[in-house]
């Protein structure tokens, strides 16, 4: 099968940050294939994409569709040229219509009006062709996020593109959603759609690529057929050695509650409720995951615990010490840990140096501070033990961190939150954005720390992650606790059930642990 899109040579160079994040690189994809590209973070991949899609302009290199050289400057050349691309934040207008936003820039009009019995026709004939059913009359903020994904790639269809790129398209789905997906693009590639497939999830390329491409470190590893290749031989080719994919943990050893939450209740900034009369308890040396869709209230949960967001009704709770109205400063000194879901806005300061910002939070310990003054050889040394202590790559006492990989910065937080043997760590998100290399790394430290005798929240959209990490399981729906469940026996078709407002039945029978896969 010949191909349909070449890229050759592509070269890109970012001078302002002395990075090349691509090296000559070469990728290609045949018509109706589904092409996964993976990577480490920076590897270079989203770069190529973007270069694709007209957004950066390459530094050297050539695109051919159809063996045909093509110039690519501008979004608009990709979409002249049949590319389009889905984006992982979908660029939607939420007050829009389903019809007003597929159609958003194409509308049928006569005499300048625009006809919205034309748009909504346009719009289920676009549905019906491609076995996607849509509401063209429905507002986008009523949907749920797999069927706003959907309209995204109807959106992308109906610009007539037949190379399609999907940008970590199931970061925000349910399993059965994620499933949903997995069979569209499936029968996109048969009606000879190509597609490229962007994605942290190995078992996702292995479900639904036909072949992977590995970038690392700007360089093209190589590209394989998926029944040539497994998981573990991409993850030692993404990240130059052998990766530890499976969580290695005991039994929790379970001691008394460190957290409890009585009756909670938070509102949204709209006023809205975003938890309702919420109550679970964490104990000391075990793992308690918040599973659930994003925006379900686990942002607003999260921020009442960790002291960033006062609560409507109900307590708090640190080792039986009511911390309700504790201030942050507070609750840290009672020992709460902190890991945000941003790091870049939440978690850090990119304006100043390591040092700073890893004693933002204890400056004022006597280890830090004396009579006023930071004791900066104290300071250094701690900082270089973190450092050494958490494999801190391309970090220097001293220096900035604007430049260190999304990795290297998680990895930033996580050795300043865990540095003074917190009791109760807030981990939320911890691995989100992060290569398999990583996300081995942060799951490591947070058994060890369950094991030290500390009790975690782990609040993750990342299935895998919660049935890995987890000792319980509660899953969030609508500011509501949906269910609890022994993440021992739980199956990801429970969760997932759970996770969409759903019952599970308790007298049908239980599928295997994987959900049958």
């Amino acid at each position: 099968m010949a191909n349909a899109l070449e890229m050759k040579g592509i070269t890109k160079y970012f001078s302002s940050t002395d990075v090349q994040a691509n090296d000559s690189v070469n990728f290609e994809v045949k018509a109706g294939e589904v092409h996964a590209l993976v990577g480490e973070n920076g590897a270079g991949k989203t770069t190529l994409m973007n270069i694709l899609y007209g957004l950066i302009k390459p530094d050297a290199g050539e695109i051919l569709i159809n063996e045909k050289k093509v110039t690519i400057n501008h979004p608009d050349d990709a979409i002249r040229n049949g590319i389009g691309m889905v984006h992982q934040h979908f660029e939607l207008v939420p007050s829009f219509t389903v019809a007003q936003n597929i159609m958003l820039g194409i509308e049928p009009n006569s005499a300048g009006f625009i006809s919205q019995k034309s748009e909504n026709q346009i719009v289920i004939d676009l549905a019906n062709q491609f076995n996607l059913p849509v509401d063209p009359k429905a507002v986008i903020r009523d949907l749920p996020v797999g069927m706003q994904q959907r309209i995204e790639i109807l959106k992308v269809l109906q610009r007539k593109a037949k190379f399609l790129i999907l940008d970590e398209p199931t970061a925000v789905l349910t399993p059965q959603e994620v499933n949903e997906l997995m069979g569209v693009v499936r029968n996109l590639s048969k009606m000879g759609y190509s597609i490229v497939f962007i994605t942290h999830k190995l078992i996702e390329v292995m479900h639904v690529a036909d072949r992977v491409s590995v970038m690392r470190n700007g360089k093209m590893m190589g590209t394989k057929k998926v029944s040539d290749t497994d998981i573990p031989d991409l993850a030692r080719m993404m990240v130059g050695r052998e990766v530890l994919l499976s969580v290695n943990k005991t039994p929790a050893k379970r001691g008394e509650p460190v957290f409890e939450a009585r009756d909670v209740s938070v509102s949204d900034v709209n006023g809205l409720a975003a938890i309702s009369h919420v109550s679970f308890t964490v104990n000391s040396g075990e793992i308690v995951g918040i599973a659930g869709v994003n925006g379900n209230g686990q942002t607003e949960l999260v921020e009442v615990i960790s002291g960033m967001k006062a609560l409507d009704g109900g307590n708090l709770l640190i080792k039986g010490k009511d911390i309700t109205h504790s201030s942050v400063r507070e609750r840290r000194d009672s020992g709460v840990a902190h890991i945000p879901e941003d790091r870049m806005k939440v978690g850090l300061n990119l304006q100043t140096i390591l040092d700073e910002n890893l004693i933002v939070s204890r400056y004022n310990d006597s280890e830090f501070s004396k009579f006023g003054f930071l004791l900066g050889k104290s300071i250094r040394k701690f900082t270089d033990s973190v450092i050494d202590a958490f494999s801190i790559k391309a970090a220097e006492s001293g220096e900035g961190i604007s430049m260190l990989s999304g990795g290297n910065l998680q990895k930033v937080v996580v050795g300043r939150e865990l540095s003074g043997n917190p009791s109760f760590i807030i981990a939320n998100q911890p691995t989100r954005g992060l290569d398999v290399g990583s996300i081995e790394f942060v799951h490591k430290t947070l058994i060890e720390e369950r094991d030290k005798c500390a009790g975690v929240l782990l609040v993750s959209v990342e299935l895998d992650e919660i049935m890995s990490l987890a000792d319980r399981i509660l899953v969030l729906y609508r500011g509501e606790i949906q269910g609890e469940l022994d993440a021992s026996s739980a199956t990801e078709e429970e969760i997932g059930i759970l996770m969409a407002g759903g019952k599970i039945d308790k007298n049908s029978p239980k599928p295997n642990k994987k959900g049958g896969k």
